[in-house]
C-alpha cells in the first residue's frame, strides 16, 4: 500500500531566493500528471527541463570530449566536488581559469557537494555535527570537509550551480539513522547558505545554490525536511536520499510526499542519481525537473546499449555478424557509421573506441528521450503519449540495467 502524503499546505519560495527558473508549461489542473516543462537560466546558458545531466566525475564524461556531449544533446553536465578536490585540486583548477575552461565545456555545469562520496567511504570516514573527517581513497591522506569547505571548493571550481553539503543515507536505513542525517542536513543547509552568501567569488560568478531535501522513505521525515529546506532561500531544491536501494514504488511514494508540498514553489526540483529511461519517465510524471546519473555511460562500457523498448548486449555472439546499426535513424556516431558487428568486435578486442561509441549512443538515446518528454508536455499531450513513452523506455530499471539484480 502506498504511503499517504501528510496533509500540509504547499510551500512558496522564501523571500531572497533568486529562483532563475521559469515554469513554461504547468502540470494540468485535472491531475492526470504532475509533469511540467521549464527553463533554468544560468550564466553559461539555458537548460530546458525536464532534463538529464550526464556525469563528468573527474571533469570528463568517461571516453567523451565536449563535442561528443554537445552532439548527444547535453545542455548541462555534473562534475564531482569530492574527486576534483582530491585530484587535481580546486585551487589548481581555479588558477587555470575555472572548471569550464579546464574541461573546455562552455555550457552550464553543476557540482555536487561531495557529501555522497564522503559518506560512502564507510570505514574511511567519521561524521560529527561540524563535518566529515575522511581518508582519501587515492592515497589514504586525511582530509576534513565541512559545509563551509564544500562551498569554498565549489566556488573555486566555478560551477553555475553549487549544492549544499548534506548527509545522505541509504533509503533502507533505520528511522533513527535517517532522522539524525536529516536533522544534520538541515543544520548544514543553513551553514552552506551563510558560506555561499559570504563568498565573493560565488557572487562574481552569479553561482546558484541548491539545497537538499532528505528524509528517506518515512513520510513524516520527508515532509518535515521538505518544509524546512524549502523555507530557506535556495535557488533550487534537490530531492536526495533516493535512487538508492528503494523500490520504484517506495520512490514514487516519497515523491508523492515532496511534490505536493512544493506545488506553489517556483524553484526547480532535482532528483539526484536517477538514470534509467523508465525511472526518468516515472519521476517526470510525478513532477521532477532535473536528474543526473552515471548509469547510461557506465552500462555502455559493459557493452549494453539502449534501444526503443529495451537494450542490446553487444558482447553477445548474436551480434558478431549483424550488419545493422544499433538503432536505425539514431544520429549518434555509432549508429551513423558503424554496425553492431563492428561494435561487438571492438568490445571483444577491448578497443577504447567501443566504449566511446556505446557511451555516445546511450547518452544520445537518453537525452533524445528527455526531449520527447519535453515536447509532449509542451504540446499538452503528455498524458496521452505516456504509454507510448513507456514502451520506448522499456522496463529496465537501474539495477537490472547495471547488470545487477533488479
Amino acid at each position: 500500500m502506498s504511503a499517504a502524503a501528510p496533509t500540509s499546505s504547499p510551500i512558496g519560495a522564501p523571500a531572497g531566493s533568486r529562483a532563475p527558473f521559469e515554469v513554461i508549461t504547468a502540470a494540468p489542473r485535472d491531475g492526470s500528471t504532475q509533469a511540467r516543462a521549464g527553463r533554468l537560466t544560468l550564466p553559461h546558458g539555458v537548460v530546458e527541463t525536464p532534463q538529464f545531466m550526464p556525469v563528468g566525475t573527474n571533469a570528463t564524461v568517461k571516453a567523451l570530449d565536449p563535442d561528443d556531449l554537445e552532439r548527444a544533446g547535453a545542455s548541462i553536465v555534473l562534475a564531482n566536488t569530492y574527486h576534483l578536490y582530491l585530484r587535481p585540486g580546486h585551487e589548481r583548477i581555479q588558477r587555470l581559469g575555472g572548471l569550464h575552461r579546464f574541461m573546455a565545456w562552455d555550457r552550464p555545469l553543476l557540482t555536487d557537494s561531495g557529501g555522497f562520496q564522503v559518506v560512502s567511504l564507510d570505514q574511511l570516514r567519521s561524521i560529527d555535527d561540524d563535518g566529515v573527517t575522511f581518508k582519501s581513497h587515492l592515497d589514504g591522506s586525511a582530509h576534513r570537509l565541512t559545509p563551509e569547505a564544500s562551498i569554498e571548493i565549489q566556488a573555486a571550481l566555478g560551477a553555475d550551480v553549487a549544492v549544499a553539503f548534506d548527509h545522505p543515507v541509504f533509503p533502507s536505513s533505520p528511522r533513527a539513522v535517517v532522522a539524525d542525517a536529516t536533522a544534520r542536513t538541515e543544520r548544514w543547509a543553513e551553514r552552506s547558505l551563510e558560506a555561499h552568501a559570504r563568498s565573493e567569488r560565488a557572487r562574481e560568478l552569479g553561482q546558484s545554490l541548491f539545497g537538499v531535501i532528505q528524509g528517506g522513505l518515512d513520510p513524516e521525515l520527508r515532509a518535515e525536511s521538505t518544509q524546512t529546506i524549502a523555507a530557506l532561500p535556495f535557488d533550487g531544491l534537490n530531492i536526495g536520499g533516493l535512487a538508492g536501494d528503494e523500490t520504484p514504488i517506495q520512490r514514487a511514494d516519497a515523491l508523492r510526499v515532496v511534490v505536493p508540498l512544493l506545488a506553489d514553489d517556483p524553484r526547480p526540483r532535482y532528483l539526484m542519481g536517477l538514470g534509467s529511461p523508465i525511472d526518468l519517465l516515472d519521476a517526470v510524471d510525478l513532477g521532477v525537473d532535473l536528474f543526473d546519473s552515471v548509469l547510461p555511460a557506465r552500462v555502455a562500457r559493459t557493452g549494453q546499449v539502449w534501444i526503443p523498448g529495451g537494450r542490446l548486449n553487444l558482447r553477445n555472439a548474436a551480434f558478431l555478424d549483424d550488419p545493422n546499426p544499433i538503432e536505425e535513424g539514431c544520429p549518434c556516431p555509432a549508429c551513423r557509421r558503424f554496425s553492431r558487428a563492428y561494435l561487438a568486435h571492438l568490445f571483444r578486442a577491448r578497443e577504447l573506441l567501443g566504449y566511446r561509441l556505446a557511451t555516445c549512443h546511450n547518452l544520445t538515446f537518453t537525452l533524445d528521450f528527455m526531449a520527447r518528454i519535453r515536447a509532449a508536455i509542451q504540446a499538452g499531450r503528455f498524458p496521452d503519449v505516456r504509454q507510448e513513452l513507456r514502451v520506448r523506455a522499456g522496463r529496465i530499471r537501474a539495477g537490472e540495467a547495471a547488470g545487477e539484480p533488479a
